[in-house]
């Protein structure tokens, strides 16, 4: 079993032009610059920045911050460098099919799925929670029996039908709804920061990185904790240097979703030029705002006081600014709408790339010619995204998330030198410096944030391949399209 064969840039990128998987060309830099601000920003820029600030390192969160970017910005310049060489749906999953092979592809486009898919359950469930709260401060009452806490949450289906029928109708529409809810949040996100610039007071920041305080170790045996506390005994610092570091592990979680950009690489007017500005120039915007952030809420409010489930609107309302703890619940509306939705549309996007390719069936792969969209696959993710969502208790499993995630940041950073190595002559649009010193070290980064979640979430994630590891051998292996030209002898996408 040849389960390590490649597919050549070449092969891909002459697939990106047969009519009937053929996607169009429609997105700027400044549509991908604005879908990957959508999907990092979400209501965690309300709530996860005191509560680590609160837990782990006080004011000097605000270095946890720049320190989890620049640990993603290495993850992010070997995805700029493959998405400008080989721009074409599927992103980790593509890249890594031109270069470990096709098992390794197949891994890491499950890996992908998984981050979608539940990625995109989740957030609905959560932004049925703002939604809910967001009425109540209006003065409207919304059924129990339907909301977050319901047999059924009418509010997360409702959502996610609405954006599905939304992705179906064309990605170029999508991605101007998308543009006007960013704008919307970004501009919530900025009153906030601005006005609570007023209320900062400098002794707050006293100290500004609070002295050491121990461990937090996590209780509950070793399915709870961290696998790198039950295998190596290291556990999670309170405050000082080793807190601010034990911090930047959390919130590196924050800016996890940059690479759903790279999925929509086939649709980019000039991905040689316009990927590399998306993807970094997004991780950029998301960073000065998380850091301005925490600036904010550590200043308004001492660290040690801060509420972990509401830090900014509790921190207005100490300061006697009720009324906009509604404006923070619209602008987490605003915002995880676009993280689900973008999600959505990173599903598609990797479904689609590995049904062309025969890993599940190619029929899937069809695009519909008036909307210019795989219908069929933006269908089903819809369905089964909504039923997910609205019944069942997912929220748990948010870390499956994290791990998928990582898994693929950490290959596809392996990836680079490979390529570098086999295919020198392709022509690409942005390179990452220092290779393959820096791909190894983004590698390992992951690596070691990957050992950071708990032993629950690795059983979790071994089922889950388990069972994509049955779904190739059962039928991805026996009719990848690779595969079945190498038996024929020869390729032809024609």
């Amino acid at each position: 079993m040849n389960v390590l064969r490649t597919k050549s840039v070449e092969e891909s990128l002459a697939e990106t032009a047969e009519p009937e998987h053929r996607l169009r060309k429609d997105l700027t830099a400044l549509d991908l610059t604005v879908f990957g601000v959508g999907v990092v920003i979400g209501a965690g820029i309300f709530t996860l920045t005191g509560r680590v600030a609160r837990d782990y390192a006080g004011p000097g969160v605000v270095i946890s911050f720049l320190i989890a970017a620049f640990c993603c910005a290495l993850a992010a310049l070997c995805y700029a460098e493959f998405a400008s060489t080989v721009p074409v749906a599927g992103s980790a999953y593509t890249f890594s099919y031109a270069t470990l092979g096709e098992l390794v592809a197949w891994i890491i486009g499950w890996d992908l799925l998984l981050e979608c898919l539940l990625g995109a359950s989740v957030v609905a469930q959560g932004w049925s929670t703002y939604f809910v709260t967001f009425l109540d401060q209006l003065g409207v009452t919304w059924p129990a029996g339907l909301g977050p806490d319901g047999t059924f949450n009418l509010a997360a289906f409702v959502l996610v039908a609405l954006l599905g029928a939304l992705v179906c109708y064309g990605i170029k529409e999508s991605m101007r709804v998308n543009l006007v809810l960013v704008a919307v949040k970004l501009f919530i996100v900025l009153f906030v920061i601005v006005a609570g610039i007023g209320f900062i007071d400098g002794g707050n920041y006293a100290p500004f990185v609070p002295e050491a305080a121990g461990t937090a170790g996590a209780q509950g045996g070793w399915l709870h904790t961290p696998l790198v506390q039950s295998l190596f005994g290291i556990e999670p610092q309170v405050y000082g240097v080793l807190g601010i570091v034990s911090a930047a592990s959390v919130v590196f979680f924050a800016y996890i979703g940059f690479d759903v950009v790279a999925t929509t690489a086939e649709e980019a007017r000039r991905p040689q030029r316009d990927l590399p500005i998306g993807i970094l120039g997004s991780l950029a915007i998301c960073t000065v705002l998380y850091v301005a952030v925490a600036l904010v809420i550590t200043g308004m409010v001492r660290y040690d006081q801060i509420d972990p489930d509401a830090a900014l609107a509790k921190a207005f309302i100490t300061h006697g600014k009720d009324g906009y703890a509604t404006l923070i619940s619209a602008g987490a509306v605003a915002g995880l709408t676009t993280v689900v939705m973008t999600l959505m549309i990173g599903a598609v996007r990797v479904v689609f790339a590995m049904a062309r390719d025969g890993l599940l069936p190619e029929g899937l792969a069809k695009v519909n010619g008036r909307t210019g969209t795989p219908l069929v696959i933006s269908a089903g993710i819809t369905l089964l995204v909504a039923v997910v969502a609205s019944l069942t208790p997912i929220g748990k499993l948010e870390e499956m998330v994290n791990i998928g995630t990582l898994a693929a940041f950490a290959l596809v950073s392996l990836a680079v030198p490979v390529l570098r190595r086999t295919r020198p002559d392709l022509e690409r649009g942005f390179r990452v410096p220092f290779s393959p010193v820096l791909p190894v070290v983004a590698s390992l980064v992951c690596v070691y944030l990957m050992l950071n979640l708990s032993g629950e979430t690795w059983l979790r994630f071994g089922i889950w391949m388990l069972i994509g590891a049955v779904v190739y051998a059962v039928y991805g292996y026996r009719h990848s399209r690779v595969g079945t030209v190498a038996r024929v002898g020869g390729y032809d996408p024609v």
